[in-house]
């Protein structure tokens, strides 16, 4: 572990809820033989004193944005996911951090669309590509339920409502976006691989 330089950071700080400069204490590296490289920095707020862990990975293109991982941080994504989709559900989750509920829900629309996409579905409506998926048995009859019922995906198409989504709207999608590409980029991968060993 090496000590902290005093570097600055600007983040959501998890106690004050709003954005902070955070000074940096130490930080840890990791560089497995295989899989990505992985950073975990440990930061205190200036303003309110908390401490607050951020985790970077870098996949040979450099080191990704910092996400905060403790207190109620953001869990990272597989590495399964490809990377496309985990910098879509990423922006939806900044936009989360930033209290922007509606466009977080956009951009849960746009992850799904895009995991839907990647498995030959393309229909206009994202409920369409899903109800295709499960058809398919892409994704299970409770995913596609789950789905059916936030009020927030059906209105994913960036159409105006006149209405905002909110915060419990917001959460709920993204918890959403991350059970499907689990499921579709983790589990059934291993359940595939497992399959063919048998």
């Amino acid at each position: 572990m090496t000590e902290g330089d005093g570097r600055k950071h600007f983040l959501l700080c998890s106690t004050c809820q709003r954005s902070v400069n955070a000074t940096e204490r130490g930080c840890v590296e990791d560089h497995p033989e295989s899989g990505p490289s992985t950073r975990v920095t440990l930061v205190r707020c200036d303003l309110c004193g908390t401490a607050l862990l951020l985790a970077q990975e870098d996949h040979g293109d450099g080191w990704d944005e910092m996400v905060r991982v403790w207190p109620d941080g953001a869990r990272h994504l597989s590495t399964e996911v490809p990377k496309p989709l985990q910098d879509e559900h990423n922006e939806a989750r900044r936009c989360f951090d930033a209290k922007a509920y509606t466009a977080t829900a956009v951009m849960v629309g746009r992850t799904l669309e895009g995991m839907c996409a990647q498995h030959g579905v393309h229909d206009k409506v994202l409920m369409k590509s899903l109800e295709k998926m499960r058809d398919k048995g892409l994704i299970d009859q409770r995913l596609f339920d789950w789905a059916t019922e936030l009020r927030s995906l059906r209105n994913a198409g960036a159409h105006f409502t006149g209405g905002q989504e909110t915060r419990q709207d917001a959460a709920d999608a993204l918890a959403l976006s991350e059970r499907m590409l689990d499921y579709m980029y983790v589990l059934t991968m291993k359940f595939d691989a497992r399959k063919v060993l048998e």
